[in-house]
């Protein structure tokens, strides 16, 4: 049984979404002005202060732009939004958009290969020995979306042992946005079950401490992968 955390929802998480969700489906355009605070609580029937909380929280997302004498502006997302906005755009109205998803891939595959090259010099035997922990766990799975999960388990243990900040908050955005689509990537997916070899040869190069075979061996992890979703994506794209 699958349970997930009951979350209670704010007035203020009602209109941040409302918000947030015309500037990024284009329904109010980038220099465009917000309507005024008593405006927006007049339409959406909530009080003042939770449309002033709610714009503070866009603001923060660098959607829109807040200016003196309390003007709110449309940004372009694209250029002054952070990461955190990509689990939003990645799935709109309940589907999956496969432009985001095919950068989500692309950025994977290439950050990847040089997180793994900083775990094998900062990481060590300790690391590694939590890596072969996990790929035998794995080894036992049959299920596509399980061995996925415990595929990105596998990166967030590399994450870590690279110590960068950095590709740490990268690494928790691209998750964020990645996870909850993997129950309908799971068929697509369904042939890497069980493929441990590759995962084993990255943590021996963890454990070497060798930077040069662990940047090869995260490559060969993540191409096949890359390839069945970039296929997939095109496909989906072509047919939009």
């Amino acid at each position: 049984m699958a349970l997930r955390p009951v979350t209670r929802r704010t007035l203020s998480d009602e209109v941040f979404d409302q918000l947030l969700d015309s500037v990024v489906d284009g329904e109010l355009t980038v220099g465009e002005s917000l309507p005024s605070e008593r405006r927006l609580a007049e339409v959406l029937g909530v009080s003042r202060p939770a449309v002033r909380e709610a714009l503070q929280r866009i603001a923060q997302t660098g959607v829109v732009e807040v200016r003196q004498g309390g003007a709110t502006l449309v940004r372009d997302y694209r250029r002054a939004a952070g990461l955190d906005l990509l689990p939003r755009l990645l799935v709109r109205g309940g589907r999956l958009d496969a432009a985001i998803a095919r950068s989500v891939i692309e950025a994977r595959a290439e950050v990847g290969p040089g997180i793994a090259a900083l775990a094998a010099t900062r990481g060590g035997p300790v690391l590694a020995t939590e890596l072969d922990e996990l790929l035998t766990r794995m080894g036992t799975t049959t299920d596509p979306v399980t061995w996925q999960l415990g595929a990105l388990d596998f990166w967030d243990l590399l994450v870590d042992g690279a110590d960068s900040i950095v590709f740490r908050l990268m690494f928790n955005s691209l998750r964020t946005a990645y996870e909850p689509a993997l129950p309908a990537l799971g068929t697509l997916l369904a042939e890497e079950v069980g493929q441990v070899e590759p995962y084993r040869l990255l943590a021996a190069a963890i454990r070497a401490g060798d930077a040069a075979t662990a940047r090869a061996a995260a490559t060969r992890v993540l191409t096949p992968t890359a390839e069945a979703l970039l296929s997939a994506f095109a496909a989906v794209e072509a047919d939009q």
